[in-house]
């Protein structure tokens, strides 16, 4: 494994443990302003990375079927989509604000399935930093390593509120400080895992590189619309959920477009 290649693959999860030690420096709770900033500022991140990073390229690797270009990206968009859907019903798992988990029921505590909220998150992510990785290594130029930089940036941006906002609740939940932050760490260690895992299965996912790509972009979209869209939105009307979305949306576009 190249430097390269290493750096791609742990600038996300170093994302998440910046984030998470928040909890040192910060007393009390995020305001819910904050909250809704930052949430809007991960799902801009998230749905023009899918765009971008993950859909267009997938579409450009089927340049070869002319006008059903598209098909292999909607067939891979709705696995990533069915994908999230089954793993948000079989992992038992809570929102920071709600009173009631999700998934199957569980006797683990709330701050565990705290964690595991954010981890289930997390694995679309991982999936599409792993993949485009695979894409640059293997793909001869189709894919540049200014691509696999750019998502793992673009990914790792996100985390950093991601981080605090799991860390923060624990902590207020009683959770120590370190346990805190190191809750909020673990949380991203799926996204390192899963792109080692695309990386030993790149020879093999090369021919489906479409597929992958775009059931990556369906699970991240899973995420945007079944979970973070609703959470900047709840409450008293505000725009500030808006705007940051649309500020995480073009800092990734420009550093796909700058960088790829």
């Amino acid at each position: 494994m190249t430097n390269d290649t290493a750096m791609c693959l742990l600038i996300p999860f170093l994302g998440t443990c910046l984030g998470s030690l928040c909890v040192f420096f910060m007393r009390g709770m995020l305001s819910e302003r904050v909250e809704k900033s930052l949430t809007g500022f991960a799902a801009g991140v998230m749905v023009a990375a899918s765009i971008w990073s993950l859909i267009m390229p997938a579409i450009d690797e089927s340049a070869a079927l002319g006008r059903w270009a598209s098909v292999p990206a909607v067939i891979g968009f709705w696995g990533g989509t069915l994908f999230l859907l089954v793993l948000d019903h079989v992992i038992p798992h809570i929102h920071q604000f709600a009173s009631k988990a999700e998934g199957p029921h569980s006797s683990l505590s709330r701050s565990t399935m705290m964690v595991l909220a954010v981890t289930l998150h997390n694995i679309p992510e991982g999936m599409a930093v792993g993949v485009v990785i695979a894409g640059w290594l293997t793909d001869g130029g189709a894919i540049s390593f200014g691509d696999a930089l750019a998502i793992s940036l673009g990914i790792a941006i996100q985390n950093f509120p991601e981080g605090a906002i799991v860390s923060m609740p624990l902590r207020s939940e009683g959770v120590s400080r370190l346990k805190a932050a190191l809750y909020g760490c673990l949380s991203g260690i799926v996204e390192p895992i899963g792109g080692v895992i695309a990386l030993m299965l790149a020879a093999s996912i090369m021919p489906f590189m479409p597929y992958c790509l775009s059931f990556a972009a369906g699970a991240m979209l899973y995420v945007v619309v079944e979970e973070l869209i609703p959470e900047m939105s709840e409450g008293e009307h505000s725009d500030i959920g808006v705007i940051c979305f649309a500020a995480g949306f073009t800092l990734m576009m420009l550093l796909d477009t700058a960088l790829g």
